[in-house]
């Protein structure tokens, strides 16, 4: 009888995402297609089970945000890091989109409103901090620096860098570039 093949773990790097000390797997997972876009909503039970997986091996950021659902994603993934999941990832959402009855949306920055959706995010999450909480779309009537107090220590996260193609497009991609 043969022995069963070696399997290898596989090692996702780590990297550190600006410059307060935050540290993230290298490959994060985007959540937003499990609730939203992309097709219809996929069975919460799967995706509770991919987040799981994803974690399991090696992942270690997850990405949401209150506009997606809108807010079923941040309640999704709220069940999914129930039973010490939570303590093994860095979790990131995002502010700024809302969602009107109409379908239309606006772009929001205000002070207020970023306190308010934060409250929102963290209920929904179940969580008591958000690791990496970043500015979805930026309101122009609002100046940065009153939107998220911040200095210039920011660390960049890419807009859908696979799925829009900016990866995955492979070297022809800087061909169709103006």
């Amino acid at each position: 009888m043969a022995a069963a093949p070696a399997t290898t773990a596989v090692v996702v790097p780590r990297m550190k995402l600006g410059s307060q000390g935050l540290e993230v797997s290298a490959l994060g997972l985007g959540c937003m297609g499990m609730s939203a876009y992309y097709g219809p909503p996929k069975p919460e039970p799967d995706m509770v089970a991919l987040i799981h997986h994803a974690v399991a091996a090696g992942v270690t950021l997850l990405d949401t945000s209150d506009i997606y659902g809108p807010h079923t994603n941040e309640l999704l993934l709220g069940k999914a890091l129930q039973g010490g999941v939570r303590g093994k990832v860095q979790l990131a959402t995002k502010f700024g989109i809302l969602a009107g009855a109409d379908g239309a949306r606006a772009i929001r920055g205000d002070p207020a409103y970023v306190r308010a959706a934060c409250e929102g995010s963290l209920e929904r999450l179940g969580v008591e901090c958000i690791d990496l909480y970043y500015q979805h779309r930026v309101d122009v009537s609002v100046p940065i620096e009153v939107t998220v107090s911040t200095e210039l220590g920011i660390g960049i996260v890419a807009y859908s860098p696979l799925g829009r193609g900016f990866f995955s497009s492979g070297p022809k991609l800087v061909d169709t570039l103006s």
